[in-house]
């Protein structure tokens, strides 16, 4: 039995009622749906992109005001819009295929497995060197499963050796989308880039595979920083094998598209310095809070110079929190995969988005200074960076408070100062107190200090006290007023 994956029903779905469905993908538009439904987180953002990217491919709206105009869900309109693009939705079968090469590929298939970005390559699995990744867990896939597969590994796809290219966003983007937590819906439409309808030759499995073997690139459309592409790219060349109820294998050649200069509307960007190429922000891993904000959720007026992918969006919904997203890579290694929900504030003004800032940019000197200070007492690389992200975890609740202060238009930089003093005073002390007598004198001594300097920073002297104090517009100690004189 083949798959449409247009006309057909594949996508598992969570209903507002608590019970579940399968659904086709014009059926977002009904009013009961609520969120993808599938069995891996990364599965369901994909499959959010895959919906936004199909209303940008057949319906998008031509402006803001037709977006406005267009907020209520018209299931019937997605049907109608939707169905002249069937034809390039077979997952298997005759003529182009979804995502795949449009001529058949040659060679011995190897498992399905290598659709998922945790899955071990075969050179890991040789070496039994699987220990973050794992083997042979999806022997064969049902047509949706593979389908939806196929999407995620198409947008994610990291480094796999010579010549098998990345996604245009590189292996693990971030994804940010803005949720307005109402229906599936309400999410999908309120991320939908402006733009025009596609063509069906728009799409690259509906031509000739761009291969790359000799540096060739594949630019965005002229004048357009993104164009349907970016929802659909095809950085590996790939062909399912199958039998008559699923897939069994793939076969992969190198050489597939080189994406070069795209800029992938749902994903945040920043250059090195000014006219530099933009470059695609990646999750780190661990606990995505506040201490990642710039350049995702807020603007960064440092010297990152990031560019946020939100702006637009959040303009379009009044509360909801954004969504942020995407596997932390270690250059082909998966390490985690990040799915974490923001508030999303109200539109701020000028004035209020710097205060912000400046909050989350005296938080970043305080953990650099608690860092340094703990030399003496934690070796340096894991154990201190550790320290670090606990500092962020422990003061995330007091910052959230302090970002509906600034929302009110108060001004809370003296309170998130104490509150960032009390945390990395106490931290320090439950670190290099407890056996301090047991410690050789000039230990002692070390200890001492840091515990000195880490107060005098906090305290607004020395170099990253200067850099706390200013970054939350407060003024400098008296005394080092003097010295600057």
């Amino acid at each position: 039995m083949a798959l449409n994956l247009i006309d057909d029903p594949w996508i598992p779905v969570l209903c507002t009622d608590g019970s579940r469905r399968v659904i086709t993908p014009w059926q977002m538009a009904e009013p009961d749906v609520l969120q993808p439904d599938w069995p891996r987180p990364d599965l369901n953002i994909a499959c959010l992109e895959l919906l936004i990217g199909l209303v940008f491919l057949a319906d998008p709206p031509a402006d803001n005001e037709e977006w406005e105009h267009r907020c209520s869900a018209d299931p019937q309109r997605l049907r109608e819009k939707l169905a002249p693009y069937a034809p390039a939705f077979n997952l298997v079968g005759d003529g182009p295929l979804f995502l795949q090469d449009m001529e058949p590929l040659a060679g011995e298939g190897g498992p399905v497995d290598m659709l998922f970005i945790d899955s071990a390559g075969a050179n890991t699995a040789r070496n039994n060197a699987d220990v973050m990744v794992h083997r042979d867990r999806y022997g064969r896939l049902d047509f949706p499963m593979a389908a939806m597969a196929l999407y995620t590994f198409q947008a994610d796809a990291p480094s796999g050796g010579a010549g098998n290219r990345t996604s245009m966003r590189g292996g693990g983007p971030m994804v940010t989308l803005v949720d307005p937590e109402k229906t599936l819906w309400d999410l999908v439409w309120a991320n939908v880039p402006c733009g025009h309808p596609a063509k069906m030759e728009d799409l690259p499995w509906m031509r000739p595979t761009r291969v790359s073997d000799t540096g060739q690139q594949t630019l965005p459309p002229v004048g357009e920083l993104f164009g349907v592409e970016a929802f659909f790219g095809m950085p590996r060349r790939l062909r399912l094998v199958h039998d008559e109820a699923a897939v069994t294998g793939v076969i992969q050649k190198p050489w597939g598209t080189n994406y070069a200069l795209w800029k992938h509307p749902l994903s945040p960007y920043y250059r090195l310095k000014p006219g530099t190429e933009w470059l695609p922000k990646h999750p780190r891993a661990g606990h995505f809070g506040y201490r990642n904000w710039l350049g995702v959720v807020m603007e960064n007026s440092g010297g990152e110079l990031a560019e946020r992918a939100l702006c637009l969006r959040e303009q379009r919904v009044s509360g909801g929190s954004v969504i942020v997203a995407g596997w932390s890579m270690d250059n082909m290694k998966p390490r985690d995969f990040i799915l974490s929900r923001q508030r999303l504030l109200s539109v701020l003004s000028a004035e209020a988005e710097e205060k912000l800032v400046g909050l989350i940019q005296a938080a970043e000197a305080v953990a650099v200074a608690l860092r340094n200070a703990l030399a003496p007492v934690l070796a340096g690389g894991e154990a201190r960076d550790a320290e670090r992200e606990e500092f962020f975890l422990q003061t995330e609740t007091k910052f959230l408070t302090h970002a509906q202060a600034i929302e009110r238009g108060e001004d809370p930089a003296r309170a998130w100062l104490d509150d960032l003093r009390t945390q990395a005073l106490g931290q320090f002390d439950a670190e290099a107190v407890p056996g301090l007598d047991q410690r050789g004198v000039e230990t002692i001594g070390r200890i001492a200090e840091a515990r000195k300097y880490l107060v005098m920073a906090l305290a607004g002297y020395g170099k990253q006290g200067g850099d706390i104090f200013n970054s939350l517009g407060l003024a400098l100690p008296e005394t080092r007023k003097r010295k600057a004189a």
